[in-house]
């Protein structure tokens, strides 16, 4: 049995990103607007350096290719009835987008869950861009608007982890 490298993997998910319009600066962006509020001395780099981070792993890759691929085929028409309409057309009772992203940020914590929530419903900037529910014509986005969602809720709560880590070292512990 062939096993697939994990360097692979990463090249085909960033180039399927890629592809699919959606840029690390975009879903950086994202994160920036989700933790400023928290966090004073927050850069675009911190946010770029944290998307980068969760794009390292596995579990997030393969929801990507997996995700991608079915907004690809659905744009060709090839999956089966009534899989191709649900996905062609984002149907709203559709929920296996969101299962999908939902369970690529559960590593992440209670954080990244209500953010990818709030993200899903918001939806703030590349995701809004990429939430397009078209009469059947153009791109498919089903699944990639979702998986921008999970990368940047679990960016925004590394970071926020990060913060807290960081403001502990901070303090000065009391001496015996």
């Amino acid at each position: 049995m062939k096993r697939v490298h994990s360097r692979e993997v990463k090249q085909a998910a960033m180039e399927r990103l890629q592809q699919r319009g959606v840029t690390i600066e975009g879903i950086a962006e994202i994160v920036y607007q989700m933790q400023a509020p928290y966090n004073e001395n927050l850069t675009m780099d911190l946010c770029v350096e944290s998307v980068r981070a969760v794009l390292e792993k596995r579990e997030i890759q393969h929801a990507i290719l997996v995700g991608t691929e079915l907004d690809m085929l659905a744009e060709k028409g090839m999956l089966s009835e009534p899989l191709q309409t649900l996905v062609r057309t984002d149907e709203g009772l559709f929920g296996c987008d969101e299962t999908l992203a939902l369970g690529s940020v559960l590593g992440y914590g209670s954080i990244a869950v209500t953010t990818f929530g709030h993200l899903d419903k918001q939806k703030i900037g590349l995701i809004k861009q990429l939430d397009t529910k078209k009469d059947g014509s153009g791109p498919v986005h089903t699944f990639i608007d979702d998986l921008v969602a999970s990368v940047a809720a679990a960016a925004s709560s590394r970071l926020a982890h990060r913060l807290r880590d960081e403001e502990e070292k901070a303090v000065v512990s009391p001496s015996k």
